[in-house]
């Protein structure tokens, strides 16, 4: 986004009211961006953050919405990487209402465009909450789980280093669970870990290798 865009620093700032915990002011600057707003981008965008700020999930939703039908009529590049986050704010209304199967919907649709997401921190949080909500169906999850936890106890950070991030990341795809086994495999060829966590990391392993 261009930060010399009116609407783009109006909404700049009201994130920064916002993490300040000023919601008020946040909300008026997102409020301005709005009505601002001289086309579907810059609407797409202002109508993305007033999301963020309203007094019940119905409203949310219809922001939301409203925010993913802007950028579904600029549909260029320019909103290339916005449509994981606008899906997954969509799935998260949804499930606020209790609407489960629409909100499954647009976190698989999240799922679908999270490569447009330039690589980094944001790309591996929204990558994370897309996970979460669609709980994948995963052969190795309890003992991974376990393992995850019995790194955490012995405070061993190298060993959730590896793991955690593909863990936590596991969209289900061929290619999230082969950067799984891949971490499984790092840890396993290391011979660092305990005697009994060696030999769980060996069974998930062997129950998430493809027959």
């Amino acid at each position: 986004m261009n930060p010399d865009n009116p609407v783009v620093q109006l909404c700049s700032q009201g994130m920064r009211a916002e993490a300040e915990g000023r919601d008020d002011d946040a909300r008026e600057h997102f409020q301005q961006a709005w009505e601002l707003a001289t086309d579907d981008y810059e609407a797409s965008i202002a109508a993305h953050y007033l999301a963020r700020h309203q007094p019940s999930p119905e409203r949310a939703l219809h922001w939301n919405r409203e925010s993913l039908a802007r950028a579904e009529r600029v549909a260029d590049e320019r909103v290339a990487g916005f449509f994981t986050s606008l899906h997954l704010n969509l799935a998260k209304s949804y499930r606020d209402l209790d609407q489960h199967d629409r909100a499954q919907e647009h976190f698989a649709l999240a799922a679908r465009h999270i490569g447009d997401v330039p690589p980094g921190q944001y790309a591996d949080w929204t990558r994370f909450a897309i996970a979460e909500g669609l709980r994948p169906v995963n052969p190795a999850a309890e003992l991974i789980d376990d393992l995850i936890a019995e790194f955490c106890a012995r405070r061993d950070l190298k060993a959730l280093a590896l793991v955690l991030p593909a863990r936590l990341g596991d969209l289900g795809t061929d290619d999230d669970r082969a950067r799984l086994r891949t971490a499984l495999h790092m840890l396993h060829a290391a011979r660092w870990l305990p005697a009994a966590e060696q030999d769980s990391l060996g069974r998930a392993i062997t129950a998430l290798t493809p027959a």
